[in-house]
């Protein structure tokens, strides 16, 4: 149980940060959504850009049997190389966002 609280520590201490970088149009807002019960980590973007709602996942981690999830991904950079560089090895980390034909091709987890 050590290593899933040690995982959602860092997975919060990589997402916080993002909350806090100004969009550079519209009137949108990052929101860090978490629900440690279920292991479920979000970033949304929420608000206005001009007269279009915006309403949007970028960022969805799940903890799920152990393994870090990466089911959604929309950073310039990618949160995958911020969770290995705080520390997570690869065959902990899944990349959801992959066909699971595709997984073992990418140096992370297959699940």
């Amino acid at each position: 149980m050590e290593k899933i609280t040690q995982y959602r520590q860092i997975i919060k201490d990589i997402l916080i940060p993002y909350t806090q970088i100004p969009y550079s149009h519209g009137d949108l807002i990052c929101k860090p959504i978490f629900d440690e019960i279920n292991d479920s980590y979000l970033l949304m973007t929420l608000g206005w850009d001009g007269k279009i709602r915006v309403h949007g996942c970028l960022v969805h981690l799940d903890i799920i049997n152990g393994k870090i999830w990466v089911q959604r991904d929309e950073t310039e950079d990618g949160i995958t190389y911020e969770l290995v560089d705080a520390g997570i090895p690869k065959d902990q980390i899944v990349l959801g966002f992959h066909p699971a034909n595709v997984r073992p091709h990418t140096g992370y987890a297959i699940a």
